[in-house]
């Protein structure tokens, strides 16, 4: 399976927290924390619609004035997540500028924010025509776990404890389009633009009892067409498998009820992003401090049935000494049984 989707640490482990998740079929990335943006290109970073900010912490929020700047003059909706206080933090960045000139151009740019709490979300919009004041009052929607739903993927958030509230964040990929391509030489058919409309067509259901036209052009014949029931279209060069699951979870500390809302939100995760601050040794600092240890790490991944796991945000008090951290959470991870549910019941050590 070739996966949609393939995520990355933005920084190296010891450095500013940040998730970037590049789309392979689109010209579209989504951004978990806005921390130190310079290691991606202006490019990679237009690609991003979405942003989900765990906190606003400056070495999680101190890419907004880069994305924002980036982002000025051009005619896109850039949507950003947060926690409670989120509308406040935003504009006031925004407030620390001059926007006199920017309702003069022609371009279309508007942050759509919302603001997660546990009930409910809420969303204001910031025009740059409107010298990004806020549209008045903000439009609420209820909030059971799910912030963006699309045809293909979901992103879900859960309100974690950092002594402040703190997003824990999970991407689902609904399903995987696999195209055969033995399938696609067989019927006479090239890869092209045509393919992303044919996976649209299955994200969005559309009843596979319609027809379906296979379009392309070529320079030596000319263009060209192909009509199919989309049923059987399906059958002969597409493999449907499980989607991708991608979870991060950063700034907290292992208390029972941030341990099982986590597990929960990382349920049989195909990789888990999770912060190891310090070593276990010092677990009483990492308790005052709101951080996790690797072991804790390491135990969380395995009782959320996560397949793979990888540690970032350390301490820089263990520069040179990273190797300790992986070990840490990897025998945790080797000794811990899996558990998880949704009633996660063991108290912290």
């Amino acid at each position: 399976m070739r996966p949609s989707f393939h995520p990355r640490l933005i920084n190296d482990v010891f450095s500013d927290p940040g998730l970037f998740i590049p789309f392979l079929f689109e010209k579209r990335a989504l951004m978990f924390d806005l921390g130190d943006l310079s290691p991606l290109s202006p490019r990679k970073l237009l690609k991003v619609t979405h942003v989900f900010v765990t906190h606003t912490h400056m070495d999680h929020f101190i890419g907004f004035d880069t994305l924002l700047r980036l982002f000025l003059g051009r005619d896109t909706t850039l949507h950003l997540f947060g926690p409670p206080g989120f509308f406040r933090r935003v504009e006031g960045r925004l407030a620390g500028y001059t926007w006199n000139l920017v309702h003069e151009y022609e371009n279309e740019f508007a942050l759509q924010v919302s603001e997660i709490h546990q009930d409910s979300i809420l969303t204001k919009t910031y025009a740059c025509t409107n010298r990004f004041a806020s549209n008045e009052g903000h439009v609420p929607r209820p909030f059971s776990g799910i912030l963006v739903a699309e045809p293909f993927f979901s992103v879900q958030g859960a309100l974690l404890d950092h002594r402040i509230p703190c997003l824990g964040l999970s991407l689902k990929e609904k399903f995987y389009v696999n195209i055969i391509k033995e399938g696609l030489k067989d019927l006479g058919l090239p890869v092209g633009p045509w393919l992303n409309r044919f996976k649209a067509a299955i994200y969005h259901e559309q009843d596979l009892g319609n027809e379906f036209t296979v379009a392309w052009e070529e320079k030596a014949t000319g263009k060209h067409e192909k009509r199919f029931i989309l049923r059987d279209l399906v059958q002969k060069i597409a493999r449907i498998s499980p989607g991708q699951h991608i979870t991060y979870i950063t700034d907290v500390v292992a208390s029972h009820e941030n341990c099982g809302k986590i597990i929960q939100l990382a349920a049989g995760s195909d990789i888990l992003f999770i912060e190891a601050a310090f070593l276990d040794t010092e677990r009483e600092r990492a308790w005052k401090k709101y951080h996790l240890t690797a072991r804790e790490a390491g135990e969380i991944a395995k009782k959320a049935g996560a397949k793979q796991f990888r540690l970032f945000h350390f301490s820089p008090r263990y520069k040179g000494r990273d190797e300790e951290l992986e070990k840490e959470a990897r025998e945790a991870y080797e000794k811990t049984t899996c558990i998880y549910s949704n009633d996660y019941g063991t108290e912290r050590r």
